[in-house]
């Protein structure tokens, strides 16, 4: 069964583009995921098919109205649960939360305009919200797309390799190691010898020391959530020196 994802958005041509791209296009045609986009301007009741007004209090800005929102989730009874709203406010998207999305049936995202969201919109349809940062968007739809791809990318068959997605900065809680390939060397930089070397055992105790390394550098605050380093990985920190460019 594929996973489907759901969502409710004002520029549904938005999300449906680009799901037609790279690695979304290619694991939608082989029926991994589906998408199913809803405008909720569809489901507006005045002339000029309005959703949003000025907020009650004041202020600058206008908020997205509660009722098309809610009309367009009851409209269709198969919309998958959870109804996540992505908003500043919500938890912050990583590894952990994709993972968890992409063992579900389903789910369905909500895409903000303006302001925000009339807050009872969030009350009686919403199950979660998340964010993607500590920034604000002009809407919620660069932050569907990136909660889809995160997701979708870690569904087997989505990549070319699967191994591809268990690799990558995050999944073990680091930051992923760098990468080298062809020519051998570039502009005076040289690719470590020992990716060259064809000890893969080798390479894969280097590739952790400079995965911890890069993380101790730019994010300890992933070090701290995972525990620290084992007594192994502090062994394979001594092993192998700190990168220095190979001239």
């Amino acid at each position: 069964m594929s996973l489907r994802i759901d969502v409710l958005t004002l520029f549904p041509e938005a999300i449906a583009n680009y799901a037609e791209t790279s690695v979304l296009g290619r694991a939608r045609e082989r029926g991994i995921w589906e998408l199913r986009t809803h405008d909720f301007r569809e489901f507006t009741d005045d002339l000029h098919h309005s959703v949003d007004d000025s907020p009650y209090g004041g202020g600058a800005g206008m908020v997205l109205r509660a009722d098309p929102i809610l009309r367009t989730l009851e409209s269709d009874p198969s919309i998958p649960r959870p109804v996540i709203a992505l908003t500043p406010s919500g938890e912050p998207l990583s590894h952990a939360i994709a993972k968890e999305l992409s063992a579900t049936p389903g789910f369905t995202l909500l895409c903000g305009r303006y302001e925000g969201f009339d807050q009872r919109a969030l009350d009686l349809g919403v199950d979660r919200e998340i964010s993607l940062g500590d920034f604000v968007l002009a809407g919620g739809e660069l932050a569907a797309l990136c909660v889809i791809e995160s997701v979708v990318r870690l569904l087997p068959g989505a990549l070319g390799n699967d191994s591809s997605s268990q690799e990558e900065s995050f999944a073990e809680g680091l930051l992923e190691y760098p990468h080298y390939t062809k020519p051998a060397e570039y502009r005076g930089l040289v690719a470590p010898e020992i990716l060259r070397s064809g000890d893969h055992a080798k390479i894969a105790r280097w590739r952790l020391a400079q995965a911890i390394r890069l993380t101790q550098t730019r994010r300890p605050d992933l070090l701290v959530k995972r525990g620290g380093l084992s007594e192994s990985e502090e062994k394979i920190l001594q092993e192998f020196p700190a990168l220095e460019p190979e001239a």
